[in-house]
């Protein structure tokens, strides 16, 4: 049996994060360990008011338990990391858990729609950067290739345009930068950049014209559960591309119910037959 774990925050309430992650791997058939790097009482995404416990200290004291039992992960998947500290101390979690017979995705969540996420700072980027540099898959958005790369943002970035971006993301370290967020005419979707074989992969579905939060978690949960498993770079961004969009096509009518994530749930059937 494969096993996982994931490193992010986890709201109480709310559609995001290791509320998605821990669901989605674990219907994949992957055994999935958690570190929550932060609890929230929801996620911050248009709640007001939420509760927030800062849990980076816990992260070096749960790692060293971990190494004292001798347990070893077939992959390693950060996402919302929400400080410079934190940063380090997963790198230092790398150090530590990284092998040669298992692979570090990085989803280097920073912000959205051009922007920077609210608190988050030009430090807090150079250290995603130098993260990034030590993960076999990164999985950036548009607004964070930009960070990354230092280069203006531009939402109406195409597929050609993508190509020179996973070319200069893999020039930090990573073997396989995979771009979202990619637009092809009516088309929505991801491109992805094999460097170790100068070979590019992608994946579309028809755009829906609908923000809806979590998705991004979403994506990434299931393309590292899907080369988890063993399936390479094209079947795994295709497979995390249209689950993705399964869940956004769920969700749209109770949109306005549950304004605050994706019904991913209402598609974790359809996925268990999707991997076999």
């Amino acid at each position: 049996m494969k096993r996982a774990v994931t490193i992010q925050d986890i709201s109480c309430f709310g559609k995001c994060s290791l509320t998605v992650a821990l669901p989605i791997i674990s219907a994949m058939g992957i055994e999935t360990a958690v570190i929550p790097t932060a609890v929230l009482s929801t996620h911050t995404g248009g709640f007001k008011g939420y509760t927030f416990r800062d849990l980076t200290g816990d992260i070096p004291q749960i790692a060293s338990h971990w190494e004292e039992l001798g347990l070893s992960f077939d992959a390693i998947y950060t996402g919302y990391l929400g400080s410079p500290d934190q940063v380090q101390i997963v790198s230092d979690f790398f150090d530590s858990f990284g092998k040669e017979d298992n692979f570090i995705v990085v989803d280097p969540v920073m912000g959205d729609a051009g922007k920077l996420y609210a608190g988050f700072t030009d430090e807090l980027v150079c250290g995603m950067r130098k993260l990034c540099a030590k993960a076999d898959y990164i999985i950036p958005n548009m607004t964070e290739a930009a960070l990354l790369l230092d280069i203006p943002y531009d939402e109406n970035t195409d597929e050609e345009r993508s190509k020179d971006i996973l070319h200069s993301l893999s020039a930090l370290g990573c073997k396989y930068p995979v771009l979202t967020g990619v637009r092809r005419g009516e088309e929505h979707g991801a491109v992805a950049y094999d460097s170790v074989n100068d070979e590019f992969k992608s994946a579309f579905c028809h755009h829906v014209n609908r923000q809806l939060h979590g998705t991004g978690d979403i994506f990434a949960s299931v393309f590292t559960g899907a080369v988890t498993l063993g399936k390479d770079l094209g079947e795994s961004l295709n497979l995390a591309v249209h689950f993705t969009s399964d869940c956004i096509t769920a969700t749209l009518p109770h949109a306005d119910e549950v304004w605050y994530g994706s019904c991913f749930e209402l598609c974790l059937g359809d996925l268990i037959h999707m991997i076999k």
